[in-house]
């Protein structure tokens, strides 16, 4: 079979860059456009909602850190669940682009990485031609590897060295595009269990925080913790119990086989929770993010969290 041509690059509507980011006394640059591209991790599947009903999710809270250091900031969010590698490269970086962004970041391939038919080397480039065009638009681009799923779930085992590939040729890519790298594959702190739902797909609300945190140390935001970081394999000794396996197997896995069998998604018919830039509520000491309201439009369907949602796009965690 003939090789997929390499992706067309989307049109955008306006190709006037945005103005050099600002600089603040020490030299770091002054952000005032967040845009986040993704599936249902950045979407914030897994999270505590917004008062709107919208799920927060790692990048909602790591635009109200940055919003703290950074008061005039904006931020859209264009990520949506079960969305693949073609979906960020076909529809959210057009998107992006005409928001004239400063700060993007791009995580994006779990579900990819779940198809029999994923082609890696296609997959991979799109992927850099994001990153291509969003500096050539003059943004700083944060992006991830993406965590080892078979850590937590047995059956992802089998997409070990696919997920290896994928994460090698995503960190080639940030080096080449002089993005911003958050190696997720390598996180130490990832063997927490309390980091995951319990469809072991998604972020638990204490997994977004911890990933916000860690993108904010990976850009270098005052008071951001640096995460540790191993330089060989995570081990996962002991996190799962006898019978846990089987238990996930019936409750998550099989349901989420059969909707992939008849071709359903949680993402089909939903928008981006946030598409247009809007400004941000700055985290203050002692707040509650929870309780905190983030200015978000609402949404056109509800994101509750649900055993139905969480399995349906289940491999998005992996990433995402």
């Amino acid at each position: 079979m003939a090789r997929m041509a390499e992706p067309a690059a989307p049109r955008r509507a306006d190709r006037t860059p945005p103005p050099p980011p600002s600089t603040t006394s020490s030299a770091t640059p002054r952000f005032r456009r967040f845009v986040a591209l993704g599936d249902s991790l950045t979407e914030g599947v897994g999270d505590v909602p917004n008062p709107d009903g919208t799920e927060r999710g790692w990048a909602d809270r790591f635009a109200r850190q940055l919003a703290a250091v950074h008061p005039d900031l904006r931020y859209a969010n264009l990520a949506v669940r079960g969305r693949l590698i073609a979906d960020a490269h076909d529809q959210q970086l057009g998107a992006a682009l005409a928001l004239r962004p400063d700060l993007v970041s791009v995580v994006i391939g779990g579900n990819d990485l779940t198809r029999p038919r994923f082609d890696l080397h296609l997959g991979l480039a799109r992927i850099d031609e994001i990153h291509r065009q969003l500096h050539a638009a003059g943004a700083t681009v944060l992006t991830a590897t993406v965590p080892d799923g078979a850590l937590l779930a047995p059956a992802a085992r089998l997409l070990r060295g696919r997920i290896a590939r994928f994460n090698e040729g995503v960190r080639r890519i940030a080096a080449r595009r002089g993005s911003l790298l958050l190696d997720a594959e390598r996180d130490e702190g990832l063997a927490d269990p309390d980091l995951w739902c319990e469809d072991r797909f998604h972020l638990s609300p204490r997994g977004h925080d911890r990933l916000a945190e860690a993108m904010a140390g990976t850009l270098g935001l005052p008071g951001a913790a640096q995460l540790p970081v191993s330089t060989g394999p995570v081990s996962w000794d002991g996190v799962r119990r006898p019978g846990d396996d089987l238990r996930w197997v019936r409750a998550f896995l099989l349901p989420w086989l059969g909707r992939r069998l008849t071709g359903r998604s949680s993402g089909t018919g939903r928008r981006p929770k946030r598409p247009v830039l809007l400004p941000v509520t700055p985290l203050a000491a002692n707040t509650d993010d929870a309780a905190a309201d983030t200015g978000h439009t609402p949404a056109t369907a509800t994101t509750t969290v649900s055993t139905a949602d969480a399995g349906t796009d289940a491999p998005d965690a992996l990433t995402n």
